[in-house]
């Protein structure tokens, strides 16, 4: 009997040590996919909720009681054999220390640290969600003097942990390499989005405009880069989700300076896209930061933004 397509419901939770590392564990020898490094989880049986499978496999695996855990990402990943429904948990409070109790590898790992290990292929997905920050800075479109760099070193020394470097023409790769150095030195990672994008360039992901988004079909790079996108409705918002955007800008939400006359969603059709759509979703266009708690109110990831961050 074939089983190719099957469906599997499986469940994996994401615990932090005070060190804020991740716990990770190697599948065995015998499993499928053996000798890729995963997040402990496993299978929902027969009749058993998501939450409760949760906590059943992170004892019988790793030994730990879960106190307090919470829905943070669903994903969709097909293997040819199979096609894995994948429900990650955030374990927020547990008692006992993990271990491999099944007799596999286990490890606590930075989160910079993953890409040296083999990872499954669903787990960038997994750490680009939850390296994810309330909001992101875009660089203005001044790239003719050292007008973006000023910025860009006082946007980290405030904090941003993502600059996403916005052209409407193509830069120079010593210039976006210069920006990324800064980046590098301060823990954040730059998103770029210019013309012409040969997705090889310095950065830590790239951004496509809503134009370039639906002129695809695929996930144009591999999981290790972040992949966002513009969207301006719930179609293209499907669309970025189909091709496994990590994230999504939707926008405007309200009127900005650069686009007085553009017609705007609103908040009640924002809150409408994102209850629909699994993809995290940051709103842009006349956003601040005292807007954030409202963002975050109607299931927004956060707020980005050029001038109000």
């Amino acid at each position: 009997m074939s089983h190719k397509n099957k469906s599997i419901e499986v469940v994996v939770g994401v615990m932090r040590n005070d060190n804020n590392e991740i716990f990770i564990t190697k599948r065995q020898i015998d499993q499928f996919m053996s000798g890729y490094w995963e997040l402990p989880g496993g299978k929902v049986e027969n009749k058993e909720s998501h939450s409760i499978a949760i906590m059943r496999e992170l004892y019988e695996e790793t030994g730990v009681t879960v106190k307090n855990h919470h829905l943070i990402q669903t994903i969709e990943h097909q293997y040819p054999q199979k096609t894995i429904n994948l429900s990650v948990f955030s374990i927020e409070k547990y008692d006992g220390a993990p271990l491999g109790n099944e007799g596999q590898e286990f490890c606590w790992c930075g989160i910079d640290k993953l890409k040296d290990y083999k990872l499954l292929p669903t787990m960038w997905k997994i750490i680009h969600r939850i390296c994810l920050p309330k909001s992101y800075w875009i660089t203005p479109d001044e790239h003719k003097s050292d007008l973006v760099i000023n910025q860009c070193k006082q946007r980290l020394r405030d904090g941003i942990k993502i600059i996403q470097l916005r052209s409407k023409s193509t830069l120079n790769n010593t210039y976006i390499e210069k920006i990324f150095t800064l980046c590098q030195l301060n823990q954040a990672k730059l998103i770029l989005n210019t013309p012409n994008k040969s997705f090889k360039e310095a950065c830590d992901g790239w951004h496509l405009t809503s134009n370039e988004l639906m002129e695809i079909k695929e996930r144009p790079f591999d999981e290790k880069k972040l992949f966002g996108a513009s969207v301006h409705n719930l179609n293209e918002a499907k669309h970025a989700e189909d091709i496994s955007a990590d994230y999504i800008s939707l926008s405007p939400i309200n009127e900005t300076l650069s686009h007085p006359n553009t017609g705007v969603l609103g908040w009640e059709n924002a809150s409408d896209i994102i209850n629909q759509c699994k993809t995290p979703i940051f709103l842009l266009g006349g956003m601040n930061k005292k807007l954030m708690d409202r963002a975050l109110s109607i299931g927004a990831q956060g707020i980005a933004g050029i001038r109000g961050l």
